[in-house]
C-alpha cells in the first residue's frame, strides 16, 4: 500500500460489503465518490461527490459509516468530509476507485490447509475441464473462509486457459435483482441470454434466494439449461443445501446432485500461513512470532486475518514506518475486531449498534419505549442475540436495553423465537445477524 488511494479503496470495499447498506444506495451514492485529501495532522479526511444533491445526502446520512470504515483500516478516528466535484481541489487523483480487483484471486494465492484442501482440489479440478467433472459444484461453509475467493480462482484460471470462455459471476441477490429490472422491462429474452447463454455461471450466497416473485422458479430452469449442455455451474452457500429451509424441494435436489465440498474454519497452522502470505503482498515483514499471535487471537475467519494485515500495512504506510512489524504494532492492529477479551458492556454496546444499522433504527429508538414495527422488532433481536452471544442474565440484558425488566425481554426472546419457527427468512437473517457480529 502506498497511497491514500489504497486506503480508501479498502474502505469502498468494506462499505460495499456492509451488509446494513443496500447495493442500489452503493450504487447511487459511493461508487462514484473520488479521494481528495488526507490530512494525518487533523484526521481530517476529505471525499468528493460529483453532484451537489449526493455531496449533502452523503455528508448527512453515510459520514458516519464511513468514518466507521477508515478507522477499521487505519485503527484510529477520521473527520469525514464530502465536498462537490466542482469545489474538489485540483490536485490529481491517479487513479479512479473501482474495489478490489478480482485479479487477485487465484489458486496460487489460496493458502491450503486440513480444513480447505477437498475444497480447493474440487475447485481445480472443475477449472481444469469446466462442465465434465463436478456439475454442479456446490461449496459450502461460514462466511470469511475463502469461498469467494474459490469461485473468482475458478474463473481467473478458466480465462487463463481459455480467453474466450464466457463466465458470469453473480450473488442470489444479484440474480434476484436482475429479474425484477428485466421483468420491468418486459424483457426476459435479454435475462435469460445473460444467464443461460454462457459457458460457467458462479453463483455466490444462494442461501438468500427467497422462495418469491418467481426467484427459485427462474434458477431452477436457468440450472436446468446451463447443465443440460454441459455448462459448468459453481455455488456457493453458509450451509449444505438440506439446511437451507428457504429452497425449494426440485432445487435442493438439483444442488444434491452433483460434488458438496465443506470448508471448516482453519486450524492455527493455516491462519499462521494466511497472515504472512499477506503481508507478502503488501511487502510486510512479520517475524513467525508475530504472525502467530495474530493467528491465535483471530480464530473466526480470513477476512479478520487479513483486515489485520491491512491495518498493519495502512498504520508502516502512514507513519513512515515500513521496516519490521513488532509485536505492539500488531496488538493494536487487532484490538478493534478481537472480541474475545471486551468487557461486557462493549459487547453489548456493539451488538446494540450492529442490530440498529441493520434494521435502519437508531440506538436511542432500541432503547426508548417507542413501539412501532420495526423498532419493536429490532429491540426483541437485540434482546435474542444478546442473549446468545453474551449469554447475561435477562435482567442484566433488560438494563442494557433501556430498562427493560425480565419478563419484557423473556417475552421478548420467546417472540423472536417463534418468529423464527414460522418465518425461514426471518431465521436466516438472525443468524446472518449473529454470524456478522461474531465475525
Amino acid at each position: 500500500m502506498d497511497s491514500f488511494n489504497d486506503i480508501f479503496l479498502q474502505v469502498l470495499a468494506l462499505c460495499k460489503n456492509d451488509s446494513t447498506l443496500a447495493e442500489a444506495t452503493y450504487n447511487l451514492f459511493f461508487s462514484d465518490l473520488s479521494p481528495v485529501d488526507f490530512d494525518m495532522v487533523t484526521g481530517k479526511v476529505t471525499l468528493s461527490s460529483p453532484s451537489g444533491f449526493k455531496q449533502q445526502l452523503v455528508q448527512q446520512k453515510y459520514a458516519s459509516m464511513i468514518a466507521e470504515k477508515f478507522k477499521q483500516i487505519l485503527g484510529f478516528d477520521v473527520n469525514i468530509e464530502i465536498i462537490s466535484k466542482s469545489d474538489a481541489d485540483e490536485a490529481e487523483i491517479t487513479e479512479e476507485p473501482s474495489g478490489d480487483s478480482s485479479d487477485k484471486f487465484t489458486f496460487d494465492n489460496f493458502v491450503v490447509g486440513s480444513g480447505n484442501q477437498f475444497a480447493y482440489a474440487a475447485c481445480q479440478r472443475v477449472a481444469a475441464s469446466p462442465g465434465t467433472v463436478y456439475n454442479p459444484l456446490f461449496i459450502y461453509g461460514r462466511s470469511g473462509l475463502g469461498k469467494t475467493h474459490l469461485l473468482l480462482a475458478i474463473q481467473n484460471e478458466i480465462l487463463r486457459t481459455n480467453p474466450n470462455a464466457s463466465i458470469r459471476y453473480t450473488t442470489s441477490e444479484n440474480f434476484s435483482n436482475d429479474m425484477v429490472a428485466y421483468l420491468a422491462q418486459k424483457n426476459m429474452e435479454e435475462f435469460h441470454n445473460k444467464y443461460r447463454k454462457i459457458d460457467v455461471l458462479l453463483i455466490d450466497d444462494v442461501q438468500f434466494l427467497q422462495n418469491k416473485m418467481g426467484f427459485q422458479e427462474e434458477f431452477f430452469h436457468t440450472f436446468n439449461a446451463l447443465t443440460q449442455v454441459n455448462h459448468q455451474i459453481i455455488i456457493t452457500s453458509d450451509r449444505p443445501p438440506k439446511e437451507i429451509d428457504t429452497l425449494t424441494d426440485r432445487l435442493r435436489s438439483r444442488f444434491e446432485s452433483g460434488l458438496l465440498a465443506d470448508i471448516q474454519p482453519p486450524d492455527i497452522e493455516t491462519r499462521t500461513a494466511i497472515v504472512k502470505k499477506k503481508a507478502q503482498q503488501y511487502g510486510l515483514n512479520i517475524p513467525t512470532p508475530v504472525a502467530e499471535f495474530i493467528a491465535n487471537k483471530l480464530k473466526s475467519n480470513i477476512r479478520q486475518l487479513e483486515g489485520a494485515v491491512k491495518k498493519l500495512s495502512a498504520r508502516a504506510s502512514l507513519t513512515g514506518k515500513n521496516g519490521e512489524v513488532t509485536l505492539d504494532m500488531a496488538e493494536a492492529a487487532i484490538r478493534d475486531v478481537q472480541t474475545d477479551n471486551m468487557p461486557p458492556a462493549v459487547r453489548t454496546e456493539k451488538i446494540i449498534d450492529y442490530i440498529s444499522k441493520y434494521y435502519g433504527v437508531t440506538v436511542e429508538d432500541i432503547l426508548s419505549n417507542k413501539r412501532n414495527a420495526t423498532v419493536a422488532l429490532a429491540r426483541q433481536v437485540c434482546a435474542y442475540v444478546l442473549t446468545d452471544i453474551t449469554g447475561q442474565t435477562l435482567d442484566r440484558i433488560g438494563q442494557s436495553l433501556g430498562g427493560k425488566n425480565h419478563s419484557t425481554i423473556h417475552y421478548s426472546i420467546g417472540l423472536v423465537k417463534q418468529k423464527m419457527q414460522d418465518d425461514p427468512e426471518f431465521k436466516n437473517n438472525v443468524f446472518e445477524i449473529i454470524n456478522n457480529i461474531q465475525e
